[in-house]
Formats: C-alpha cells, structure tokens, sequence
C-alpha cells in the first residue's frame, strides 16, 4: 500500500497503471496516462455534482459553467467583467460566459449594468442565498465526506497548487499544438 494524503491507496498488483488509452501509457511517462485518466474521471464527476448540488439547493436547470459562473459572481462580492470571468475560469468561448450570465439573470441570480461602455456583472441577494444553499449542501454532502478520509487542509491545498501547475503546461502545450 502506497501512502497518498495521509490516507492507505491500495495499488493493483501486476497490470500496470489504471489508464483509459493503454497506447498513450506505452510512451516515456505511463504515470502522466494515469493521471490523465483520473483528471478525466475527476473532471466528470465534478461537474456532474456541480449540476446536482445546485439542483439540490433549487437551481435544477443550471448547466455546469451556469453554476461556475454564479459562483465567481459571488467571489468577494463585487462587479466582474466577462472577459475576467472568462480568464479566472479558463474558457476560451466567451460566448459561453455571455449565454451563462444572460441566463442567470433571467433567473434573478445576477444583474449587470454598463459602465463607462463596459457591462460589469454582479450577484444579487437571490444569487447570494443560492450559494449559501449550495455551500451548506457541499458542506453535508462532500466536505464531510472527504475529510472523513483523512485529507489535511494543507496537503489538499498544495495538490490545488499541483493541479494549477499542470494545468499551465497542458496550456502551453495546447498553444504548441494549434501551431504546428
């Protein structure tokens, strides 16, 4: 058994790494392939309980970048640009942010107003206790959970630093490859 944030991680014995394409784990970093299969696996399930928590708090029509947007809106609690919404989240697609905040605000959960011919966006109360719903849900449901496992808080924060890391060089090497 292999040690992994405090807690035992059993490892298979004699296949070789969990990946979902055995090919791209026959190249110099079969390690990276083992990742790459639990990031996917990961990411699906991520947004998968972003849709569902929401839904549990009284939201059920949000698509995940609905929720992540909502959630951004109420980070620190001030106006936000799309195009800083966009770079704080990743997403290229701007019109994506766009279609998300319009849809919000027809739910009441954020409003937007121009100013000096920029449209800055905002969370409202409705938005604000949407959250509140969601983070005593998150609190329940998965934090509890995971805690339970074993995690201390500065050993995940220093896999988010790792995660955020990697997530450069999958950039960079994106950048390559719409080059090439």
């Amino acid at each position: 058994m292999a040690k992994s944030a405090d807690i035992e991680v059993e490892e298979p014995r004699g296949i070789g790494p969990i990946v979902s394409s055995a090919h791209l784990a026959q190249g110099a970093s079969p390690a990276l392939s083992e990742f790459e299969f639990g990031l996917i696996l990961a990411s699906h399930a991520f947004l998968r309980w972003i849709v569902r928590g929401m839904t549990a708090a009284g939201y059920p029509d949000l698509s995940p970048i609905d929720v992540m947007v909502l959630h951004s809106l109420a980070h620190r609690e001030r106006r936000k640009r799309q195009a800083d919404i966009c770079l704080v989240l990743n997403i290229e697609d701007t019109h994506l942010v766009a279609y998300a905040i319009k849809k919000l605000e027809r739910l009441g959960l954020a409003t937007s107003e121009i100013v000096a011919k920029e449209k800055l966006v905002s969370v409202t109360e409705r938005g604000e206790a949407a959250c509140r719903a969601y983070r005593e849900i998150r609190e329940l449901l998965l934090v509890e959970p995971v805690k339970a496992m074993g995690f201390e808080e500065s050993r995940l924060s220093k896999l988010a630093a790792r995660l955020r890391a990697l997530s450069g060089h999958y950039d960079q090497a994106a950048r390559a490859a719409a080059s090439l």
